[in-house]
């Protein structure tokens, strides 16, 4: 095909589209402003549903990307791109300039910041963590206190900075609840006696063997939910956490002391996406992310001629659907192109 294309984000989505672009004949600039590829792939340790190893996923991605079409360029940030005739203008931070045909936006999303809502106590006590923590501790195999001891109690609260008017998100992020589920169930796994606590608005669990996998937490793993709203978290003199809930099924106020507790964060635009959005001036939608052409056949596709979109800066996906949209976008290149011929 003898085409360029520039892949902007080296995550999921940029490392799927940047090899199957790359087995198609086109020649791939892949830029990624850290120093590893996998985005937040690398954060997680298993995966929904199966709870399989991510590093089999990442090994997958690695494995594409290693093709001879593709120039990695890491630890460089893209500073902005313009259309100049029928080709492409993206700068990169060290002052380089990279022509291509067609540019992909795959710069994914940030994980909501959870010290926005103070009331929770993160960055206040010792333990409460985010769900990004707590995987990291299954990775280290580190389950614990601060203190060193291992927790009896642990809680997780859903919907942290999703469905939140005042946290200025009042879209799902789709994602928060299955994943609570999965790391309730690997809590259980790892530590037999702690007790598992999910204080839920309502269970969100569309995906396949979500609704499964939310029936083998209550009947194998034990994992109590409880359908209310937490409205503040402190510490008592025992230096345990106290979370007021509101338990909606039976109208009354509880208070439940707890070793951990962990804030399962919503999916935001990420940072660079947004810079990047303002700067090209590619339209954006209410919940922040980047607007697709069209909702049903347009997905892939951005408000400027020969820049598309991949992944997570459209809106919150798992690991499957990140990887599927990838593909679609890759179609969508390659018509492109040929067209442009």
């Amino acid at each position: 095909m003898g085409r360029h294309v520039v892949v902007i984000g080296g995550g999921t989505a940029g490392m799927e589209a940047a090899g199957r672009l790359a087995r198609e004949g086109v020649s791939v600039t892949l830029v990624e402003k850290g120093n590893e590829l996998g985005g937040h792939l690398r954060d997680w340790y298993h995966l929904f549903p199966n709870r399989r190893s991510s590093d089999e996923v990442l090994e997958y991605l690695r494995g594409l990307v290693s093709h001879q079409n593709i120039l990695l360029m890491k630890g460089r940030k893209v500073t902005g791109f313009s259309r100049k005739g029928d080709e492409f203008a993206v700068s990169v931070e060290n002052g380089e300039t990279i022509n291509a045909d067609a540019v992909l936006l795959a710069t994914g999303f940030d994980l909501f910041r959870s010290e926005r809502k103070e009331e929770y106590g993160y960055g206040i006590y010792d333990n409460v963590i985010s769900s990004a923590d707590l995987e990291a501790m299954f990775r280290k195999n580190e389950l614990k206190l601060v203190n060193g001891n291992k927790p009896e109690r642990i809680g997780f609260l859903h919907c942290v900075g999703s469905r939140d008017e005042k946290a200025g998100n009042i879209y799902c992020s789709k994602l928060c609840c299955v994943t609570a589920v999965k790391q309730a169930i690997e809590v259980r796994k790892v530590l037999p006696s702690c007790k598992v606590f999910c204080f839920y608005m309502d269970m969100r669990m569309g995906g396949a063997l979500y609704e499964e996998l939310y029936k083998e937490a209550q009947e194998k793993y034990s994992v109590s939910f409880i359908r209310g709203k937490v409205s503040e978290v402190a510490v008592n003199i025992q230096n345990r956490l106290v979370a007021k809930v509101e338990d909606t099924l039976v109208g009354r106020p509880l208070k439940m002391e707890l070793d951990i507790l962990v804030l399962m964060a919503g999916m935001e635009m990420s940072e660079d996406g947004i810079r990047l959005a303002d700067e090209a001036k590619l339209k954006r939608g209410e919940n922040r992310f980047f607007q697709p052409a069209d909702h049903h056949f347009g997905t892939n596709m951005g408000n400027i001629k020969g820049v598309f979109y991949a992944g997570t800066c459209t809106a919150p996906l798992n690991i499957t659907e990140t990887i599927s949209h990838a593909r679609g976008a890759v179609m969508e290149i390659v018509n492109y192109l040929n067209q442009e011929k």
